[in-house]
């Protein structure tokens, strides 16, 4: 696998585990068809922390024994955060096209890193996201809900908390061990709501086979992609390839979900698009956008 990802250049591999993310997220929103999207984030959320367990191997067993100390309350945020992440977003797709939940949702991270920031310069990236937004919000094409921008909000906000949280647990648990700990603190949190709607539909092959692939596709590679990706370029250069997910995610709608968008949607994209790029360009002491 080194072998593999040595003649792939960095960029390569950012593209790749942003596409390999956002499939799955459009094979997720297939399946709503046959479950409802709590079932469907449950799903998810089992394959990811059972795939994160098998990656940490040894150490989850470490981890759960510092989680029950200092680290505890760290891990448990984290987990609560994935939780609320992912079970918000998928009731954002829902309700709208995949790119403009995905667009709303980055302001989460971009949010955190324009406010870590702090410098002047950075309040024309605030005003160009909250023109992408504003566009959203008063859209003729009757494609935006108002609970479908809220979900993505809250989605938004539980990726900021997601940053804020792993960088905490990667300070208290070396390796991968806490961010394993904390998926399984996320499954648990969805898996008392998602497993009774889902029924007996969870049991379904086609059903199981799809929520596999959306957890692969989703945790799995990307994950291992982008750990390849940050040893070899920056922070900074990592955060301004990840800036064009949300225009990733519209594509991916388009060609997926057959989800057309509008121009004026297409611009406001790019505005949050444009946004996000110019902040991890001109930001200096924050967090790197990093897809969980």
């Amino acid at each position: 696998m080194g072998i593999l990802f040595a003649r792939v250049p960095a960029p390569g591999l950012v593209l790749v585990g942003i596409l390999s993310v956002q499939v799955g997220a459009g094979l997720a929103k297939q399946l709503f068809t046959e479950l409802p999207p709590l079932a469907v984030v449950t799903m998810r959320l089992l394959v990811a922390a059972a795939i994160m367990v098998l990656i940490a191997r040894s150490s989850f067993v470490r981890s759960m024994r510092r989680a029950g100390r200092r680290a505890v309350w760290p891990v448990l945020g984290l987990g609560l955060a994935l939780a609320v992440m992912n079970a918000s977003i998928y009731q954002a797709f829902a309700r709208i096209p995949l790119g403009i939940a995905v667009a709303i949702e980055f302001l989460g991270p971009l949010g955190l890193a324009l406010v870590l920031s702090r410098r002047r310069l950075d309040l024309l990236w605030v005003l160009l996201a909250g023109t992408g937004v504003a566009l959203f919000a008063t859209g003729e094409t009757g494609s935006v809900t108002l609970s479908g921008v809220l979900f993505a909000l809250l989605a938004g906000v539980g990726w900021a908390s997601y940053i804020l949280c792993s960088a905490r647990v990667g300070r208290e648990i070396p390796g991968t061990g806490g961010l394993a700990v904390a998926s399984v603190v996320a499954a648990l949190l969805v898996a008392p709501v998602g497993i009774p709607v889902g029924g007996t539909d969870l049991l379904d092959p086609h059903a199981l086979l799809i929520g596999l692939a959306v957890g692969l596709l989703s945790s799995v590679v990307p994950y291992t992609l982008e750990m390849e990706a940050l040893r070899r370029i920056p922070e900074r250069v990592f955060g301004i390839y990840m800036s064009i997910e949300p225009a990733m995610a519209a594509l991916v709608g388009v060609v997926l979900l057959q989800e057309l968008l509008s121009l004026p949607e297409w611009f406001a994209l790019g505005c949050i698009v444009l946004a996000s790029i110019g902040s991890n360009r001109t930001s200096r002491g924050t967090q790197v956008v990093t897809d969980p």
